[in-house]
């Protein structure tokens, strides 16, 4: 009795569909390219998912790894996955097999389910494992063809007789893995569970000011979780239509938003970057995006400055996080734009956050230290990791990794990645304070700071830059600029011009890249 009350009270994110398909019936779901789906369809859909994937042996707590771009299967499959409490691993398109052999050693699924560009991937990376081979399915989105030994993921459209049984589900057990981007370190797999994930889709939809009304495009990969999980996943939640691209292609983005009138959007800010730079921003009606969110990475004041006098009629919000957080920890709404647009915001709706120093005290306000969070949106931990998992969450908080404090009115300010942290003749240095003030120049269309190791000064402030086409722009122009605006500690000591910026799929710089490729280029000179 005691665990059909249980079932009974709780909210499970194997439900959204079921529940939405209730809900919204024929409002369509999922739009993508010439594919439009229903609520009712979806349902249904994921239902024949949920068979196929019975029938093929897995089961409560066994995982499936999902490598592919951006389609309607994606979230298809992992909610299917959830309905069997099996947890759902979505990883990064654009990994090797090298790096895609750590991730199946570490995860060790029962099933991989791949694009089939990609499956030459698994394959090369399959090879090499230790475990028992795990099942492949394929997702023939390109007419590529693979080995006998793929499944054709159209079979597990078809029905089947396959009796499934009641699933004993818990929110508290985990359902996904998301795995780190692995910019600072090789990635840990974050375990979430339904509790966590739902009660960040509740944030989102407050904070955010999300209906069921909208029409949103999703650009960004869905195997990053603010694509997937603060946005994707909430507009499922709520019954919103949700156009999905296979990649973000900026002038396509913005024909779509007048064509179809979407109201939403979400871009990392390298991509509110190359929108304002695109010509076709001038020439359409964007008059139906009411909201625009950015996260992920830091936007440059000058950008959003840019970006809110062009759009004017646009109200933007900033979530700021991380995969362990589900991922939103603060927002900076519409309204705070106007005097703390340079903050993070405030706590989200489920989020408690202080700032504490080495020692485990929190610091008061406007001190500098990391910035640690209490939430139920929380992950569980790491993965067979405990010893990392227990360094994040000591004191019985959970560390960010982030630098930041909070002013006078409870704004949040993050003043950088605490690893990007540049440490030259004994004085930290914030690279994104650096970054802020090369952008104000004109001309700059985008920079990164790193340190690079400096024999008197440990390391020194190097600046790596793409400058717009035509700009006059030099070493000396830039190295001018910031002495008169910082610090001479603070200023970069040397500027290097690059045509791009190395990024993963979700639009961070990859600033271990940029600092690996100048250490090896000083070793190569020296």
């Amino acid at each position: 009795m005691i665990k059909d009350i249980q079932r009974a009270r709780q909210l499970h994110i194997a439900d959204i569909i079921g529940r939405s398909a209730k809900r919204r019936g024929d409002k369509i779901a999922l739009i993508d390219g010439e594919t439009k789906i229903s609520f009712k369809d979806l349902d249904r859909l994921v239902s024949k998912i949920t068979a196929h994937l019975y029938a093929a042996g897995l089961r409560k707590g066994d995982k499936l790894v999902l490598m592919s771009h951006n389609c309607w299967q994606f979230p298809a499959i992992l909610h299917a996955a959830a309905r069997l409490g099996v947890i759902g691993v979505p990883i990064n398109f654009m990994l090797n097999a090298n790096e895609v052999t750590y991730l199946l050693e570490h995860s060790q699924p029962k099933m991989i389910v791949a694009e089939d560009e990609l499956c030459h991937v698994i394959d090369e990376a399959t090879r090499k494992l230790t475990f028992l081979q795990p099942q492949k399915v394929v997702l023939n989105l390109n007419e590529i063809h693979v080995t006998s030994v793929w499944k054709n993921f159209e079979y597990f459209l078809k029905s089947i007789l396959v009796d499934v049984p009641e699933i004993e589900l818990n929110t508290h057990d985990p359902i996904r893995m998301m795995y780190t981007s692995g910019t600072e370190s090789l990635p840990k797999g974050v375990l979430l569970n339904s509790e966590s994930l739902i009660l960040q889709y509740t944030t989102c939809i407050i904070e955010g000011e999300m209906s069921a009304n909208d029409k949103e495009i999703h650009a960004f990969p869905l195997y990053h979780c603010a694509q997937l999980d603060a946005f994707l996943n909430v507009d499922l939640f709520l019954g919103a239509t949700s156009y999905i691209f296979r990649r973000f292609d900026p002038e396509l983005v913005l024909r779509t938003i007048a064509q179809e009138k979407i109201t939403k959007l979400f871009c990392p800010p390298t991509a509110w970057i190359a929108l304002l730079n695109n010509d076709v921003i001038s020439q359409v009606d964007l008059g139906s995006l009411a909201k625009a969110y950015y996260g992920a990475s830091t936007m440059p004041r000058t950008v959003i400055e840019q970006l809110r006098q062009l759009l004017p009629h646009i109200r933007f919000w900033q979530f700021y996080g991380q995969t362990e957080m589900a991922p939103v920890a603060s927002v900076l709404s519409p309204d705070d734009h106007e005097h703390f647009i340079e903050s993070v915001g405030k706590p989200a709706l489920h989020v408690q956050t202080e700032i504490m120093d080495e020692n485990g005290t929190i610091l008061p306000l406007g001190h500098i230290g990391e910035i640690v969070h209490r939430s139920c949106h929380l992950t569980l931990g790491y993965d067979q990791n405990i010893e990392k998992t227990n360094e994040s969450f000591s004191n019985g908080w959970f560390h960010s990794g982030d630098l930041g404090y909070f002013n006078e009115h409870g704004y949040l300010y993050v003043v950088d990645r605490i690893k990007d942290m540049v440490k030259t003749g004994g004085e930290n240095v914030s690279t994104r304070e650096v970054e802020e003030v090369i952008y104000t120049l004109e001309g700059v269309k985008e920079v990164a700071v790193i340190g690079l190791p400096h024999d008197h000064w440990i390391e020194e402030v190097v600046a790596v830059i793409i400058k717009h086409e035509h700009a006059e722009l030099d070493e000396n122009k830039i190295l001018q600029h910031c002495r008169t605006r910082l610090s001479s500690y603070k200023a970069p000591k040397k500027v290097f011009f690059r045509t791009e910026l190395p990024k993963n799929a979700s639009g961070k710089i990859l600033k271990r890249e940029l600092k690996n490729y100048y250490k090896n280029m000083q070793n190569a000179i020296a």
